[in-house]
């Protein structure tokens, strides 16, 4: 390497032992304004090259705050740009290790231009390669755009600082009120980042997370020798309707399961299993956290919220770009009902609706506990798509809670009434039984065979073809 800084210790961190090649080296600033010849720039500020993570093809640029703060020149985005040019040729992910004062103020227009033309490559990239950001240090002002068009965003957790404007211009903010550019604030109200760690964590999760994707949207290798018990039956799934992300965990191979975006909007629960060895995109309804002990430490309303509609609706749009299956584990009875939330809800399930609709990659829907009204058919029901869906014995499918809708049908009746309608509504409209002789259930389950029924039904649909009505694209 041309440096033994920072930037090049992290990259060497990263990527399997002595599978590093440096590309242009060499390169240095070529502006002389404001005394810059007189400055040493090594690489421009940024080590750019290739190497391998488990034997898997990956392109990675890492900026060296020794050299001008890392800030980003001509020749610095040039170095960028081609390193893009080379993963969409040889179809491999883009991996960004950020620690940058942004734009270089000596070079002015060179440099704004050098940042729409990394723009301008995120862009072309975005659903033909995985694209990973890695923050460690300083992310601000127009760098901070880098991280939000690639897919997935780690963040170190002390040292980071994420943000547009800095928190002290923030009308009416300081720092010390709120520090709007912490990896907290980022990765629990802005919902950027998906992973929140110290360095060596991160470059463990980048690792596992890469192991887990297609190198590109045409690559069908995110598949491995599973060495599960394919029909291992797991009693405890059915004590899980709470908390998903320990159901998805119990189901997977090996109760492997990468979660992202895991402190935002945490009542939906999006991330990768595996089933068989095949990685498949999960999303799942929460009403509970545990944590490790196993005490709960959140609860939620069974309910869709904007927040994670927008989680999730991003998730399977990644999905489906990168042909990788999707599961969802639905437990809803509606929309989060308060004056913010319906600032923005009808749009948020709107654009739900259209991820799932429009995603042609198989798709199962396991219905665990309730599924009332159309938030249910948000949830990738079979109205909308999904291929094979099944339900638990317990599960209630219908229009809303029978007791809800027994006090409209019987209004002004007495309570005596109302408690019949309700017992018959139940058993003749939210009966799993009953949508399933509509054919809107597949098939009914016991939550301890969950595995090898989803299991099969990725299976049987791996040759899965479906088109959809010619268009340049969707406008949701």
């Amino acid at each position: 390497m041309s440096t033994t800084s920072q930037a090049s210790q992290r990259i060497t961190a990263l990527l399997d032992e002595n599978s590093f090649v440096e590309i242009g080296a060499m390169v240095t600033a070529r502006a002389t304004d404001f005394n810059l010849k007189q400055t040493e720039t090594p690489s421009d500020g940024v080590v750019t090259g290739y190497g391998v993570i488990d034997g898997n093809l990956v392109y990675v640029y890492s900026q060296d705050a020794s050299v001008l703060n890392g800030s980003i020149g001509e020749m610095h985005a040039k170095k960028i740009a081609n390193l893009y040019d080379l993963a969409l040729k040889t179809g491999a992910p883009v991996i960004g290790l950020i620690d940058s004062a942004g734009l270089r103020l000596q070079e002015a227009t060179d440099a704004l231009n050098g940042f729409g033309e990394i723009y301008k490559k995120q862009v072309m990239a975005s659903g033909v390669i995985p694209q990973i950001t890695a923050v460690f240090g300083t992310c601000g002002g127009g760098l901070a755009i880098f991280p939000t068009l690639t897919d997935f965003t780690f963040m170190e957790e002390k040292k980071a600082k994420l943000f547009v404007n800095s928190p002290n211009a923030l009308d009416g903010n300081t720092t010390a009120k709120c520090d709007s550019a912490s990896a907290a604030f980022q990765s629990e109200e802005s919902g950027i980042v998906d992973v929140v760690a110290d360095e060596a964590t991160i470059f463990s999760k980048i690792r596992e997370l890469v192991c887990m994707l297609p190198s590109n949207n045409e690559d069908d290798a995110s598949f491995e020798e599973c060495t599960d018990d394919l029909n291992r039956a797991s009693a405890e799934l059915v004590n899980c309707v709470g908390d998903t992300s320990i159901a998805l965990s119990t189901i997977s191979d090996n109760n492997v399961f990468f979660e992202v975006k895991e402190n935002y909007a945490k009542e939906m629960v999006t991330g990768f299993i595996k089933l068989n060895g095949v990685t498949v995109g999960a999303v799942a309804n929460r009403t509970e956290v545990y944590d490790e002990e196993g005490k709960v430490t959140d609860k939620f309303d069974a309910v869709l919220t904007k927040k994670g509609c927008e989680k999730a609706a991003d998730f399977v749009n990644f999905c489906d770009a990168f042909e990788i299956p999707v599961l969802t584990l639905t437990n809803v009875k509606g929309y989060e009902a308060t004056l913010c939330s319906e600032k923005g809800i009808a749009k948020a399930a709107a654009k739900l609706t259209a991820a799932f609709a429009g995603a042609t990659v198989p798709k199962v829907n396991v219905i665990i506990g309730k599924a009332f009204g159309t938030a249910y058919v948000a949830m990738n029901s079979k109205a909308i798509g999904a291929d094979i869906t099944m339900a638990w014995p317990d599960a209630q499918i219908g229009t809303m809670d029978a007791k809800l809708a027994a006090k409209i049908i019987c209004d002004g009746k007495g309570a005596d009434a109302i408690e019949t309608c309700a017992k018959e509504y139940a058993e003749l409209q939210n009966n799993v039984t009953s949508a399933a002789r509509r054919g809107y259930v597949d098939q009914i389950v016991e939550p301890a065979d969950t595995r090898k029924y989803v299991i099969g039904a990725f299976e049987m649909l791996f040759t899965k073809r479906e088109d959809r009505p010619a268009k340049k694209h969707g406008t949701v």
